[in-house]
């Protein structure tokens, strides 16, 4: 592709995919625009995992179109051509760099020469000291930088891991059920910290935890059977029928 096609950060039409005749994706459709952050719910066997398997090439869709940015086409690329472009995602067990510490996690994951050379030879510039200290600060992280990342509490480890996606630069943010295991109060500041960086970058959410979605405040797609059952505010979609059949309960 080289014009534009769409406006959508990321557009998915039609994706089918089976697993030994399982059908994981049905015509799952949805847009997300450039700078939205959306949530995605559904019950497990919904299709979150897959949907985001193919928007990061892990899965190859049997059919149907998955732009990034208007112009990529993430159907024909692979995993690391697809991470180039910036699509980074956020797993729900975080994987830091345990006996390092937690400016080293941010220094080794900056978006920089990645060659073995340009790794073997790398030094913390003052431009990337500046952006290390702007990302601790984003994730909460700036006082303690100096601790080894492996003494941190969960909820600190998942912020450090979202930190680690930043210096990456990445344009979308697919984070999964990043309030898992975490205290109410560490839940309620990985809203705001998602949403301090929804100011500059487009972010998915695939999250259960319905309060943390609405402390989010942002339009919510479910997911069921690996198609759209509802879209809506919060209230909209946790007031569907169907919705409270299959996800939500009485």
């Amino acid at each position: 592709m080289t014009e534009r096609s769409t406006s959508a950060m990321l557009y998915l039409n039609g994706i089918n995919v089976s697993f030994d005749g399982f059908r994981a994706l049905n015509n799952l459709s949805f847009a997300i625009e450039p700078g939205e952050m959306r949530a995605i719910i559904g019950p497990n066997g919904a299709g979150k995992t897959t949907m985001m398997d193919v928007v990061t090439g892990k899965t190859r869709p049997d059919s149907g179109d998955a732009v990034f940015d208007g112009v990529h086409n993430l159907t024909k690329l692979d995993e690391t051509e697809i991470a180039g472009l910036g699509i980074g995602r956020k797993f729900q067990k975080p994987t830091v760099f345990d006996f390092h510490t937690i400016e080293d996690n941010i220094l080794l994951a900056l978006k920089d020469d990645r060659s073995t050379r340009g790794t073997l030879f790398a030094k913390e510039t003052a431009e990337a000291s500046a952006r290390i200290t702007g990302i601790l600060d984003i994730v909460r992280l700036k006082g303690v930088r100096d601790r080894l990342a492996g003494s941190l509490a969960h909820g600190q480890k998942q912020w450090l891991e979202i930190g680690m996606l930043l210096a990456q630069e990445p344009k979308l943010l697919l984070v999964d059920e990043p309030v898992a295991g975490m205290t109410d109060v560490e839940t309620r500041q990985t809203a705001e910290l998602l949403k301090e960086i929804n100011r500059e970058r487009t972010v998915v959410v695939v999250e259960h935890d319905m309060t943390f979605v609405r402390d989010l405040g942002v339009k919510v797609t479910c997911l069921h059977e690996g198609s759209v059952l509802a879209e809506g505010t919060i209230d909209d979609v946790s007031q569907n029928d169907r919705v409270v059949e299959v996800y939500l309960g009485r």
